[in-house]
């Protein structure tokens, strides 16, 4: 009886594509769960697969598989659509589409595997090709999707993973880190006309923290929806200043209650304020104020 159970827990139904493409799935079975098949106007096919792993085990057999992710930013990802379901089980890695819920939540989140995307920027700042400068303390890379003309991120050497990380002993490097955020904008050719922000994320959906030093035109094709708009042009974009300050007054920096909410409002112009409909109408009024 217990080779039947393994076998249902691996039952792939194939029906129709072309007329019940929702049925077109694999469909993992649980121990102890039946199956009944009451349409009868459509063949089916039933395939069982052996399993070799033993009901509880900890092997790798039984270790949740995780969905796919498509990254669009080194803060931005979406999971690859696919026409079939796929047999795994529920994801608790997987980002709510706000990309803040996650980081919200009160339980303690467990650290991700080496491979996973959100450990993309570890990757990236150990690459010789992405590197525009570094030293002892930091490495500054371009980002891979830029948000505007100008887009660095400045990441330090030593592994910390969010801004609640940081401590109070963190603060000589924070002030490091803008240092050399001043230093990228100096050596712009356009830090003459175009305006610069250096902040951080609220919420990062990447891991290991990293300043952002990003030119104000936001004149990109890689800003594409209302999370990047506002993932830099509200308060879920906090100053570099602001967060030191916090660090050398409280010893901690605290992110407010709720502020991945920001991401939700209205896409305003981020200098006379006034509320687009669209992004390519965002980006049509932006236009009156780049520099000339």
């Amino acid at each position: 009886m217990s080779l039947w159970v393994k076998a249902i827990r691996l039952l792939a139904i194939t029906a129709y594509q072309r007329h019940f493409p929702h049925l077109y799935n694999q469909v993992p079975l649980k121990k102890g769960q039946k199956l009944c098949m009451v349409n009868q106007l459509y063949p089916y096919t039933v395939r069982f697969t052996e399993d070799t792993s033993t009901f509880g085990s900890t092997g790798e057999g039984n270790k949740p598989v995780k969905r796919p992710y498509q990254k669009d930013s080194h803060g931005d990802e979406k999971e690859k659509e696919s026409p079939a379901f796929k047999m795994s089980t529920p994801s608790h890695t997987e980002q709510a589409s706000n990309g803040a819920s996650v980081a919200e939540k009160a339980t303690p989140q467990k650290a991700e595997p080496a491979g996973h995307w959100s450990q993309g920027l570890k990757v990236s700042m150990q690459d010789p090709k992405m590197q525009v400068y570094k030293d002892e303390k930091v490495v500054v890379i371009k980002d891979k999707y830029p948000k505007a003309r100008y887009h660095w991120l400045v990441l330090p050497w030593e592994s910390i993973s969010s801004l609640k990380a940081l401590r109070a002993d963190h603060c000589e490097l924070l002030k490091h880190m803008q240092t050399v955020g001043d230093r990228m904008i100096k050596q712009c050719p356009d830090a003459q006309k175009l305006r610069f922000r250096q902040g951080y994320h609220a919420i990062p959906s990447m891991s290991h923290i990293h300043l952002h030093v990003i030119s104000q035109d936001f004149d990109s094709s890689c800003l594409k929806n209302k999370k990047h708009w506002n993932s830099f042009t509200t308060d879920y974009f906090i100053d570099s200043q602001e967060i030191i300050a916090m660090l050398e007054r409280d010893g901690k920096v605290s992110v407010k209650e709720g502020v991945g909410e920001q991401l939700k409002l209205p896409l305003r112009c981020h200098v006379c304020r006034k509320e687009q409909a669209t992004i390519p109408k965002l980006k049509d009024h932006l236009k009156i104020h780049l520099p000339s």
